[in-house]
């Protein structure tokens, strides 16, 4: 039997007291969480993996599972939690910067989706993410948002309806103003709905489209939505993301920063979850979109995005920053030349 010195134990004494003076150390800290599928998701679930990395920044963090983000946002302003994480589209009201980072069709794949929060995250840019009281924490992508419809035929109309096919219903979430103005532009109805009751209105046919990241389809069962003659467009309205926020004071002084570069670090793993869930969707459902179209799509969403920075639902800091990656990415886009510029 082997004999361990005096010296030896009292090494692992030390080590096992120094982790516990680690744990011991931690400030708790509450973390309300938003996911749709609660204590059971995938946003939860990163959370968990989010929790233990933060132990090594001075934090403890209580997750705390929510299946309302409007209902996170409002328990964080009133002092129920210290830190959120929800999308960038509820983050909006407290960082309108990272907020606006899911403006439409502003960023068109994850490459220029890598090239903005890598930039963002960067030591230099922490002035931009603090907005007393409250610092962005971390961006992590959820995913692409596409347009769900229950008819592909719609395809063809949706590139010319601006003001002129009144008969298709678009699903709004009801605190975004950004989805509000592009139906307004389109001159289409509209119904107002939270992220989960505009998913079962499509689903019931109460309207003909709907949209987000591939994660939803099958977590709220949008193939019902579909039917026959369904399908989903591909062309990205939106880069959507997953943002942390807290309130600055009640954490340590390099917490942000820390976790800003730890949201980031796994972002090709997150990028590859999100395609992992849009090869689930059937390839009979992919709608594509020819470049005439595209034309359209882009110029549609690039006037809802001036006409949101001209009301100041987008921060044009940062519809700037995305107008230069696209523009960095291909030079030869008609908007890289274009006198009335993001």
């Amino acid at each position: 039997m082997k004999i361990y010195s005096n010296g030896f134990f009292r090494l692992l004494l030390a080590i096992i007291l120094i982790m516990h003076c680690v744990v011991v150390s931690a400030a708790s800290k509450s973390l309300c969480v938003f996911d749709l599928l609660g204590a059971n998701g995938p946003i939860y679930a990163q959370m968990k993996d989010y929790k233990i990395a933060a132990i090594n920044w001075g934090v403890d963090l209580q997750l705390k599972p929510y299946i309302s983000e409007v209902k996170a946002a409002m328990d964080f302003k009133a002092g129920l939690c210290d830190a959120v994480s929800f999308t960038g589209i509820q983050s909006r009201q407290f960082n309108s910067f990272t907020g606006s980072l899911d403006a439409m069709g502003a960023l068109p794949s994850y490459a220029h989706l890598k090239t903005v929060i890598s930039t963002i995250s960067a030591p230099q840019a922490a002035p931009l993410m603090i907005n007393d009281p409250y610092e962005v924490a971390g961006v992590i992508p959820i995913g692409a948002a596409y347009l769900f419809v229950n008819d592909r035929a719609l395809l063809s109309k949706y590139a010319e309806m601006e003001g002129r096919h009144s008969n298709i219903r678009i699903a709004v979430m009801d605190n975004d103003p950004a989805q509000q103005e592009l139906v307004s532009l389109l001159g289409t109805p509209s119904m107002s709905a939270t992220i989960a009751e505009m998913y079962l209105k499509f689903n019931s046919g109460l309207v003909d489209v709907s949209y987000g990241p591939a994660v939803v389809y099958q977590a709220m069962e949008l193939y019902k939505g579909l039917q026959e003659k369904g399908g989903v467009i591909r062309f990205p309205v939106a880069q959507l993301s997953l943002q942390i926020i807290i309130r600055k004071a009640e954490f340590p002084a390099e917490f942000g920063q820390k976790s800003r570069e730890y949201a980031f670090s796994p972002f090709d793993k997150a990028v590859l979850l999100a395609q992992n869930y849009e090869q689930r969707i059937a390839p009979k459902w992919w709608l594509n979109v020819s470049e005439a179209n595209q034309s359209r799509y882009h110029d549609i969403y690039r006037k809802t995005r001036i006409s949101l920075r001209d009301k100041g639902v987008y921060n044009a800091k940062m519809l700037r920053v995305m107008r230069l990656v696209r523009c960095k990415k291909n030079p030869q886009l008609s908007e890289c030349t274009a006198i009335d510029k993001e």
